[in-house]
């Protein structure tokens, strides 16, 4: 069952589900949280069971979608996260992020290092480093927030399940895509235009100047049949102080969906397992 906590004049919805040491779980665009539950029920298989905080990012699932996108921008979204942790009198926790969550994983790591204890980053990237390519990125994010909130939610969710970076869905099995289906048209059109608008990779900073700052372990997993963010992975990897480039094979962008039990092994070891984090 889902709780709401107020933080910072907004709503969030989120499920918190008791274990061991904390673990902030951060999902992908179109996502919710929700989404990393069967990934904690199978890491129970390797003796695994991190007290999971699954937050609805603004935007997305029951939380709220602030009328200013302003509102959804990065720096906000941090600092909610951080006043969240307070109202769950949690200091300090292991993150994870997926995609979009795993961009703001990172910026929360960045601006907030002292709460992060480690650091999981999912198909993930620090921004656009080219000023000129972030603002196409942005135009580009704004013009299909427009669209989509002319063409209805229905419309958007079968275009972008249509995108190249999600062609390896096409082996998922019919219940999977399905559950992911769901998940998506659980949104809003209206939430998802606002969340492009405030939080899209086109409004991000660029962290790439910032990645030396990070002392914390950081583990960058990717699908091995996603060569984008396979290489993207490798560039951070080179940059960071203390981290691992872990590849799943036969997946792509998403590797905890398309290889689930893959994942949550490696998953449970990484996070439970006496030094792995050191």
């Amino acid at each position: 069952m889902k709780r709401t906590a107020f933080v910072r004049g907004v709503r969030y919805a989120y499920r918190f589900i008791p274990g061991d040491e904390p673990c902030l779980f951060l999902h992908g665009f179109t996502g919710a949280g929700d989404v990393f539950v069967p990934v904690l029920e199978r890491m129970l298989r390797f003796g695994c069971q991190p007290s999971a905080i699954l937050p609805d990012l603004l935007g997305h699932g029951a939380s709220d979608v602030p009328e200013d996108a302003a509102r959804l921008s990065m720096d906000e979204t941090v600092h909610d996260l951080d006043a969240l942790l307070d109202e769950l009198d949690i200091s300090s926790c292991k993150v994870v992020g997926y995609s979009m969550g795993g961009r703001v994983a990172l910026a929360f790591a960045i601006h907030f290092p002292h709460r992060v204890r480690a650091l999981v980053l999912e198909s993930a990237s620090p921004g656009i480093q080219d000023p000129r390519e972030r603002e196409a990125r942005r135009h580009e994010d704004d013009r299909l927030a427009d669209e989509m909130e002319a063409r209805g939610l229905e419309w958007f969710v079968s275009e972008w399940e249509r995108r190249p970076i999600f062609a390896t869905h096409e082996a998922l099995p019919e219940e999977a895509k399905a559950l992911q289906r769901a998940v998506r048209l659980s949104g809003s059109a209206r939430g998802y235009a606002q969340s492009l608008r405030g939080l899209g990779t086109g409004r991000q900073p660029s962290y790439w100047d910032m990645l030396d700052q990070l002392a914390m372990p950081v583990a960058l997993v990717t699908g091995a049949l996603d060569a984008k963010f396979t290489g993207i992975a490798e560039r951070m990897r080179s940059r960071l102080r203390n981290a691992m480039h872990v590849r799943i094979d036969g997946a792509g962008h998403t590797p905890h969906l398309e290889q689930p039990d893959r994942f949550a092994e490696w998953f449970a070891q990484f996070l439970c397992a006496p030094g792995r984090l050191h």
